[in-house]
């Protein structure tokens, strides 16, 4: 398994603007449709915080900090598999919010207006998720042996 490639996001990213797009476009009736809500991007922005804080974690219990204890390598694999999960999906829901924000910025009904909000929030929360779960993989990689251990 490796790295998550950016060009993967790129195109998890376009595939599900273009899903946004065609599903705001036809379904998005102003005044008297459904608002954007705001507990995706609550959710988002929570899973981003705490991927943080295992990126943090996971790297200072690998590079055995004083007063961390040493990390499982099972857990690490399991951190590594969320964290590439968690970088498609926020790629995606970043294209999702994208794609709504941009409709909306177009639109000019009152209800678009007070919908931008929801939108970009949704579009900050998933890129925060992403880049939470990028450093989350690099923290779950093994260090670099000094020089002198190296065969």
């Amino acid at each position: 398994m490796g790295p998550t490639r950016a060009s993967t996001l790129a195109v998890a990213a376009l595939a599900a603007a273009a899903v946004g797009w065609l599903l705001i476009s036809g379904l998005y009736y102003g005044e008297n449709g459904l608002a954007i809500p705001w507990l995706p991007t609550a959710i988002i922005a929570t899973l981003a915080v705490l991927e943080a804080y295992l990126a943090w974690n996971t790297r200072s219990r690998i590079e055995r900090r004083p007063g961390h204890d040493p990390v499982e390598p099972l857990v690490v694999v399991r951190f590594v598999v969320l964290a590439k999960a968690s970088s498609l999906a926020g790629a995606i829901f970043a294209g999702f919010s994208g794609a709504m924000l941009v409709w909306l910025a177009i639109e000019t009904t009152k209800a678009a207006a007070e919908d931008r909000p929801s939108a970009a929030s949704g579009l900050i929360a998933s890129v925060a998720l992403i880049a939470a779960a990028l450093w989350l993989e690099r923290a779950c990689r093994v260090p670099d042996r000094p020089d002198d251990e190296k065969p």
